[in-house]
């Protein structure tokens, strides 16, 4: 593929990333998540990930996570009540495909461990963390259904509240700010975002990663 990397300068790097970001919104935001330091809202960006780490169209994981706080499971403890069969018959409505069971099983594990452990809330896994950012990795990737990837997913649209996890992108985000000479690791992205601005770091982020899957490059470098 042909890329536009080598010969930016700084300052063009700099107004590309602000373009991107010009929005003000997160790649959750933009797809109706809001990202507060909330419990019902962390949760659902936590599940949101999950479903986003799964390969297959991404509108897909997005209307599967829509229809699950639609159908009234938008806080942990709402989902961990919530019967399994009812989790697939959802799953399947919002067009999922494979083992709809298996992640059924997951969301509603996910669920129940985050009730059981903090109490439905996930500002208290940062708190168990110290505000550490290796060790929130650590606490989240212990969480069923949570890998590295759902990790950077998540901390993707966290950082942007808890500014002690920045710099985080995902591959996604990083595939395409290679492709538009960027930067190749998320350090170089806070760089064009601005010292200690996590939230603006986010939102470059999330845009980076909406272009990649929506394959806008040529939009973007018009």
């Amino acid at each position: 593929m042909p890329t536009h990397t080598a010969t930016r300068s700084v300052e063009e790097k700099k107004r590309l990333a602000r373009r991107l970001a010009g929005d003000g919104r997160g790649f959750a935001e933009c797809f109706g998540f809001r990202v507060t330091n909330n419990p019902a809202q962390l949760f659902q960006v936590l599940y949101l990930s999950v479903l986003l780490a799964r390969r297959g169209d991404f509108h897909r994981a997005v209307d599967a996570a829509t229809a699950l706080r639609d159908a009234g499971w938008d806080t942990a403890a709402r989902m961990a009540r919530s019967r399994h069969e009812d989790r697939v018959r959802v799953l399947r409505a919002a067009g999922l495909r494979g083992d709809l069971a298996g992640l059924a099983d997951t969301l509603g594990e996910l669920a129940r461990t985050v009730v059981d452990t903090y109490r439905g809330d996930l500002r208290r896994l940062r708190t168990a963390a110290r505000q550490d950012p290796a060790g929130e990795r650590r606490l989240l990737t212990a969480l069923p259904g949570v890998d590295d990837e759902v990790c950077d997913l998540f901390l993707r649209e966290a950082q942007a509240l808890w500014r002690e996890a920045a710099p985080v992108a995902d591959r996604r985000a990083l595939a395409a700010a290679r492709r538009l000479g960027l930067g190749r690791t998320a350090g170089d992205l806070a760089g064009l975002a601005g010292s200690g601005e996590s939230e603006q770091l986010s939102w470059l982020v999330g845009a980076l990663a909406r272009v990649d899957l929506e394959r806008r490059y040529a939009e973007v470098t018009a």
